[in-house]
């Protein structure tokens, strides 16, 4: 993709450059609200990753102004504000997804890799990563042709995983995608439905399929 990244931080600038430029992607990069209204009249970008706060303004404000002038490719909002309020109104500002700072490379990726899909409307009935395979629209899921019967929670997780193709999951990302929390309630519900998940995706096979790592996430194993 071709992203265009409106960030005066120069530290976490480069550090977002470097992480999807290693992903692939084109990015450019300005410090300034009204530099990133510029460069989308004269460019096309696929994604846009806006600051909240700005030197010349509030990044919400940004996008607020690029909706009414009709863009409508995807925005993801990075800010240090991180209570509901402030997410809210990213959100109703025309933002399409909100990232907190700090945050893992791993998240980063997965969000703007699951805005672009959800932007071209993708959706396939079957999906399938190393040995596991569901079926969206029947709520079915198997693994090595083994039928696993899963509770709707337990499939939505792992729908989320094998859509990740082995990129790690974090619990914020299962809270708001599959409960729809767009905060972090002090709550282990994540933790108790993997669990499950993962003794029924387990059963008879000698391999752990899904590989969790403290403060990064979920995933499921390319082995697997």
């Amino acid at each position: 993709m071709r992203l265009l990244l409106i960030e005066d931080d120069i530290a976490i600038a480069d550090y977002i450059v470097g992480c999807l430029s290693a992903a692939g992607h084109e990015v450019r990069h300005v410090a300034e609200g009204q530099a990133g209204l510029v460069e989308t009249k004269n460019g096309h970008f696929d994604l846009l990753v806006v600051d909240r706060i700005l030197p010349d303004g509030d990044g919400a404000s940004v996008v607020d102004t690029l909706r009414k002038s009709g863009f409508t490719d995807p925005v993801l909002m990075l800010t240090a504000l991180g209570s509901i309020e402030d997410r809210v109104e990213g959100l109703r500002h025309g933002a399409d997804d909100y990232l907190v700072k700090p945050f893992a490379q791993a998240e980063l990726i997965a969000r703007i890799d699951a805005l672009f899909r959800r932007s071209r409307g993708a959706f396939q009935d079957v999906c399938a990563f190393a040995s596991v395979t569901i079926n969206r629209r029947r709520r079915e899921a198997w693994r090595a042709g083994r039928r696993i019967t899963l509770h709707p929670r337990e499939f939505e997780l792992l729908e989320q995983l094998v859509l990740h193709e082995g990129r790690y999951v974090s619990k914020a990302m299962m809270l708001e995608n599959v409960w729809n929390f767009h905060f972090h309630p002090d709550t282990n519900i994540v933790e108790t439905h993997m669990s499950r998940l993962r003794q029924k995706l387990n059963a008879g096979f000698a391999t752990d399929a899904i590989q969790t790592t403290r403060r990064v996430g979920y995933r499921l194993r390319h082995e697997a």
